[in-house]
């Protein structure tokens, strides 16, 4: 079933290191989104968590634990995890819940408190898990894994450290703009170059940090909008969830193999790419309809990448959309006009749904000094590990 769900409200919580629960902050970010579509916490009738893997029991409580916090009134509770993905499958669990006659409002939550550093695996011995392999066999950090696909591009395509520099002192600039933004402060290409090799050729500054945050949204079904008056929305039309195919002829941790199939021609596009051609055809639209995108920029190189993934540009043209400005504010396709996750830092629960967060204000025209004029259409992208697409296309 497809069909458009409204996006009544949108509410986060700011992202930083505050030392507290990572329910404070779903909390938190699930009050704002509430106040901000005029809708009471007793409407609510589902809440559609996105579980935070270091806090709670086992089991990852999410849902249910952000509906005790705003107080038990009966709702439905669904929790999701599917790591950095997590928040965009909760859009389509609450989306599938609406279409499907089960629920006219939904609140979807998700939080963070991260650990200090890049992120590790927990303890134990887990020698089915391909997240704990490319730690244990290969100590390939996040940070490993950035660098590798940096000088992939760098060898395939011949992008160069300032071209990666670029990236970050775009994003900068436009988190410099953002309240919820954890950096908010303008950085020169020579700061960059400056700042720690952390995994050659990455700099500090090329790679996002850990942080605490969260964010939220309040979904209905249009009839649910028109009753309350809201007559033009923003809407969600697509939401992609989809999973690679083979064979996979490119290594992409956390795997740390291609699959037996490596020897035969790839036969159709890349996972990443695969994410948003399948949003765009549930939506209906082409790249070319785009008025932004919130892309998944674990480093500068892997901003890039999404550029090509989706359709932006041709394959390893994405350095020529960067130098030509397109993707900057007042560009024919601005990225990351929220800052990214260069000025924010991942909250893995949270970071999905704060892109489509960014999304609903600027289709409705209320970001700010970072507002992107006449947006219409927009599209975010991340990919959660072990196989997990995130792709939601909005529109207005």
């Amino acid at each position: 079933m497809t069909g458009d769900v409204a996006v009544l409200g949108a509410g986060m919580h700011p992202w930083g290191k505050w030392g507290r629960s990572f329910v404070e902050y779903g909390t938190a970010a699930a009050r704002a989104a509430l106040a901000d579509a005029a809708v009471d916490w007793q409407d609510v009738q589902s809440v559609v968590g996105a579980d935070t893997v270091r806090g709670g029991y086992p089991g990852y409580v999410a849902g249910a634990t952000f509906a005790k916090a705003l107080g038990w009134q009966g709702a439905r509770v669904t929790s999701v995890y599917a790591a950095c993905a997590s928040g965009a499958q909760a859009v389509a669990t609450a989306r599938a819940q609406i279409l499907a006659g089960l629920a006219d409002v939904v609140l979807v939550v998700g939080a963070d408190a991260a650990p200090k550093g890049f992120f590790r695996p927990a303890g134990g011995d887990r020698q089915d898990d391909p997240d704990w392999l490319r730690f244990r066999v290969l100590g390939a950090t996040n940070p490993t894994y950035f660098g590798l696909y940096a000088r992939r591009r760098m060898a395939v395509h011949g992008d160069t450290l300032e071209d990666f520099a670029q990236v970050k002192v775009k994003n900068a600039a436009c988190g410099a703009l953002n309240p919820h933004a954890r950096y908010r402060k303008a950085v020169s290409a020579e700061e960059v170059a400056a700042s720690a090799v952390v995994a050659d050729p990455l700099r500090l500054l090329d790679i996002c940090a850990t942080s605490d945050g969260g964010a939220a949204l309040v979904l209905s079904s249009m009839e649910f909008a028109r009753r309350r008056g809201v007559t033009d929305p923003v809407r969600i039309r697509a939401v992609s969830t989809v999973t690679p195919t083979y064979p996979s002829t490119v290594l992409d941790l956390p795997d740390i193999a291609t699959d037996s199939a490596a020897g035969v021609e790839a036969d159709g596009p890349s996972f990443r790419s695969s994410i948003a051609h399948a949003a765009y055809e549930e939506a209906g639209i082409g790249p070319d309809e785009l008025s932004l995108a919130e892309v998944y920029d674990l480093s500068t190189a892997l901003e890039l990448q999404w550029y090509e993934d989706l359709g932006l540009c041709a394959e390893g043209a994405a350095v020529k959309l960067l130098r030509e400005g397109a993707t900057a504010p007042g560009g024919r396709i601005p990225v990351n006009v929220s800052g990214g996750l260069a000025s924010f830092g991942e909250a893995v629960p949270a970071q999905a749904i704060a892109q489509v967060c960014e999304l609903t204000w600027q289709l409705r025209g209320t970001a700010g000094a970072r507002q992107v004029a006449g947006a219409r259409v927009g599209i975010t992208a991340n990919q959660g590990l072990f196989g997990h697409g995130s792709s939601v296309v909005a529109v207005r």
